[in-house]
């Protein structure tokens, strides 16, 4: 296995243990605001830190870019790793059990190690560049499905930019005539992992974050996925409008999409 794979496993399974110590006293985890419809736990926080603590151990000179605590600078600036400790932290809250750690490494801008666990579970997705994807131990891939009408999709409402939301409700009001049925269970790491196991067959959301999409990103594309930004392009990290899917259903996503973009969309 790759050495860096070892270590994100190893943080993401360890984050995953606090995660669920935690789930089974709710009543005990504090909860405060970090910004319209964003909250922020002292799960979050301490899981970030079981997962910054294991890089740490092995590469105490990489960088590490967490949804908590922010950017943690180390003298390797080549090394970077993305880190969402809690993604679906409104699930967590409210005792919803769909939620998952995401941990991405790029190396020189270029993501190379990704891993995706889910605690309750305990299905670990997981990618390393050029060698495929799996989930536990078994290679996975993308559906076939080649056409919208028999598609199940994953998506989430832009919550915290709702200044999209009449762009987004345009967008949903054209594919879902189009497709079989939508899901949107609340948590962008996870749709991007079931659209690389074939659970959904596509995926699309506004406004996400880097820690958001980072590992979904690798795993979706190693496991035959396609994934680009509402026009097709490649800014969906930087932009966080993503769009992934098998490639006939993501094309067909991007081409009912781009006629409904508002300006700050199309960039």
């Amino acid at each position: 296995m790759h050495p860096m794979m070892t270590i994100a496993t190893r943080a993401a399974r360890a984050a995953g243990q606090t995660i669920m110590r935690a789930y089974t006293e709710l009543d005990r985890v504090e909860v405060s605001t970090k910004g319209i419809n964003d909250f922020v736990t002292s799960v979050d926080k301490e899981a970030e830190a079981t997962i910054t603590y294991q890089i740490r151990k092995s590469y105490p000179d990489h960088t590490i870019i967490g949804e908590e605590d922010g950017e943690n600078r180390g003298e390797n600036k080549d090394y970077v790793w993305i880190v969402d400790p809690l993604d679906g932290t409104n699930n967590f809250v409210r005792g919803i059990p769909h939620f998952a750690v995401s941990i991405a490494l790029q190396y020189k801008g270029v993501t190379e190690v990704a891993v995706i666990y889910d605690p309750v579970r305990e299905e670990l997705f997981s990618a390393v560049r050029g060698k495929g994807a799996k989930l536990n131990d078994f290679r996975m891939r993308v559906t076939n499905v080649g056409e919208l009408d028999s598609t199940i999709l994953g998506t989430g409402f832009p919550f915290k930019a709702r200044q999209h939301t009449e762009t987004y409700m345009k967008i949903l009001s054209e594919v879902f005539p189009q497709c079989a049925d939508l899901r949107r269970a609340g948590s962008a790491a996870l749709d991007l992992a079931y659209v690389a196991a074939g659970r959904l067959d596509g995926f699309f959301e506004i406004g996400l974050k880097p820690w958001d999409i980072a590992a979904g990103d690798l795993i979706c594309r190693e496991a035959g996925g396609t994934v680009t930004d509402f026009t097709g392009g490649h800014n969906y990290l930087i932009s966080g409008n993503i769009v992934a899917g098998t490639p006939k259903v993501t094309t067909q996503l991007v081409k009912i999409m781009r006629p409904l973009l508002n300006e700050a969309l199309k960039r």
